[in-house]
């Protein structure tokens, strides 16, 4: 067997090939200069006009300018070789430079330090791209390992409590201080069942953010999706003390735009319900449609607790809160709002949210296009 190859880097490959083709140039030089210096020579002695020929004069004019060229070239061209390589050496420096730095930063990447960049090039455009592009894929990776970090923390918050829950009146029953009465089971059946929608929660976006989520498109009409989510979620508007409101003409409840009608219906009673869990008895919640330029905007905008300025280009992340403590005590899985993001984008559409701040309400927008695109049908 033969032992691994052995690899040159890129600064000795760029040096080898330059020095090789210098060398080239300096032998071609000379076997040029051997071929058609002597005869150029021969051809003007041949026109000076004198009365006396002297075969001497003429061979020792012959002999000094054969070694005076030979001589002068010779020097020429060693210096000018030097000259090169010192240039070519010092080029190459230069340009293997960033790309070590890039190598560097790599090794750090992949060790888990997230945080290492490289400074921008002056090399030219296709240097300065390609180190604007690691810096941003690096940043990317930093925001995502801090993603990482807080979805698993959260995601153990969120088990550990129906975990805590279900184990401790399972201990209690063991121990015959508790019995599997009515309510017991009934808050134990609830607490599985939080664990089971979290499951559900977490595999849906992780297909829809991975473009595996199975889309079943039809043709629908946007005054029955409207009706759909008003009636999911207006006993709990009305057992929070809240009112529900519907606001769309009847040309825009007539538009049929194609979609996946339950997950897009998934979509709106997510934004009804986060909607519900941030307000209070007595606020409003109002959920509106309008068409523009082949597209449905769907809107639901709230009297409520409002969102602050710093948390809304995070609010569409999986397990971000801007308020923690409240949302658990509501019961949420923190992802609702990451879900309704991950559909949204599998259909094509956006979705964004707007508040003017602490008690000023929000409004949660999303935009849909009424024909999905042909790619888009095959997930």
């Amino acid at each position: 067997m033969t032992g691994p190859r052995r690899l040159t880097g890129l600064g000795a490959r760029v040096l080898t090939a330059l020095i090789v083709v210098l060398c080239v140039a300096v032998v071609t030089a000379w076997v040029v200069a051997l071929a058609v210096g002597p005869a150029i020579f021969e051809h003007h002695m041949e026109m000076v006009e004198t009365s006396h020929h002297n075969p001497e004069v003429i061979a020792h004019a012959e002999e000094a300018f054969d070694a005076a060229w030979k001589l002068s070239l010779l020097l020429a061209l060693v210096a000018a070789l030097a000259t090169s390589i010192i240039v070519t050496v010092f080029l190459v420096n230069r340009l293997t430079r960033p790309i070590r730095r890039v190598r560097r930063a790599v090794v750090k990447i992949t060790e888990g330090d997230y945080t290492a960049r490289v400074p921008e090039s002056t090399l030219g455009v296709e240097f300065s791209e390609l180190m604007a592009a690691f810096n941003s894929m690096a940043a990317e990776l930093d925001r995502t390992e801090l993603t990482r970090k807080r979805l698993l923390s959260d995601l153990a918050h969120e088990l550990r409590t129906p975990v805590a829950t279900v184990d401790g009146y399972l201990e209690a029953m063991q121990d015959g201080v508790s019995h599997a009465d009515e309510d017991t089971l009934i808050m134990l059946r609830g607490q599985t069942e939080r664990l089971t929608r979290l499951a559900e929660d977490i595999s849906l976006v992780s297909a829809a953010e991975e473009r595996h989520l199975d889309l079943r498109y039809a043709a629908v009409h946007v005054g029955d999706i409207l009706a759909a989510a008003v009636a999911q979620v207006r006993g709990r508007g009305q057992d929070h003390g809240v009112k529900l409101g519907l606001e769309a003409d009847d040309r825009t409840k007539a538009v049929t735009v194609t979609i996946d009608g339950d997950r897009i219906g998934q979509v709106l009673t997510n934004l009804l319900d986060n909607a519900l869990h941030h307000t209070e008895p007595g606020d409003q919640v109002t959920l509106s449609a309008w068409s523009s330029q082949g597209s449905v905007i769907l809107a639901v905008t709230d009297t409520g607790h409002g969102i602050e300025a710093e948390h809304l280009p995070h609010i569409f992340e999986r397990f971000y809160r801007a308020d923690s403590a409240r949302d658990r005590n509501h019961g949420g899985s923190g992802i609702g709002l990451a879900l309704a993001r991950s559909i949204v984008s599998a259909h094509g559409g956006s979705v964004w949210a707007h508040s003017d701040g602490p008690d000023q309400g929000a409004t949660f927008t999303v935009e849909l296009p009424q024909r999905p695109k042909d790619s888009m049908k095959v997930q």
